[in-house]
């Protein structure tokens, strides 16, 4: 269905307040989610499976839109962070998680095995076609498929930094490109976010759970080379 910001969404821009977003491929999101869903983070940089797509509508078609995702920390299933600048928006995307866990795999279940790392650094991924048109976005399905995951500290390619064995969840975000002059005052404004539960997952250097190994490969039209021994699915 049809995802909106939810509480909060008061305020803002009539350039965005109409913004609504629909995760595609939602039944193998929830596919995956059943059984915990795991990606793979490397040195050089890892693209996610599934992709994160989705659907816009409520756009102003004539105004002008950047959209990106971040990655928030969780723990216990709850949502740890923020923007860390007073609301002003996904600019900075600065984290703050509170006493977030990492965890191990065993016996076929996650258990949290003590306290999280320092949190990576708080990075966002703009959509290369940013800025566009919101007639642009909304005619046809935005796919996040450039975006790489990577537990490199020193990364300098621009991909998310994530801690392995951590839990985080997908942030996506939708950014009105304001052209008055004295902008930066409606900064928090002029964006909306947006969460999808479904899409939580794990960060891991390699898979843990085989049912996940064995869902990523029937389901990945690119898992061909995998299965003949390529190591990305």
């Amino acid at each position: 269905g049809w995802a909106g910001e939810g509480p909060g969404a008061s305020g803002k821009n009539q350039h965005v307040c109409h913004a609504a977003a629909r995760l595609e491929m939602g039944s193998l999101w929830e596919e995956f989610n059943r059984l915990g869903t795991e990606m793979i983070v490397t040195k050089a940089g890892r693209r996610m499976f599934p992709t994160f797509q989705v659907k816009l509508s409520g756009l102003d078609p004539l105004a002008d839109y950047v959209l990106l995702m971040d990655f928030i920390p969780l723990d216990d299933k709850r949502y740890r962070g923020g923007w860390g600048n007073g609301g002003r928006g996904p600019d900075l995307g600065v984290l703050s998680p509170s006493l977030p866990c990492r965890y191990a795999f065993h016996s076929s279940s996650w258990l949290a095995a003590g306290r999280a790392e320092p949190a990576a650094p708080g990075r966002v991924h703009f959509h290369p076609d940013s800025p566009a048109k919101g007639a642009q976005w909304m005619r046809q399905i935005v796919s996040f498929d450039k975006l790489k995951l990577t537990n490199n500290l020193l990364d300098d390619n621009g991909h998310i930094i994530l801690n392995s064995m951590h839990r985080y969840q997908p942030r996506f975000h939708v950014v009105f490109v304001d052209p008055r002059r004295d902008s930066e005052r409606f900064a928090h404004q002029n964006f909306k976010s947006f969460s999808f539960p479904e899409t939580q997952f794990m960060a891991v250097t390699a898979y843990q759970n085989h049912r996940i190994t064995q869902l990523k490969i029937a389901s990945n039209p690119f898992a061909k080379g995998f299965r003949d021994g390529d190591p990305e699915p």
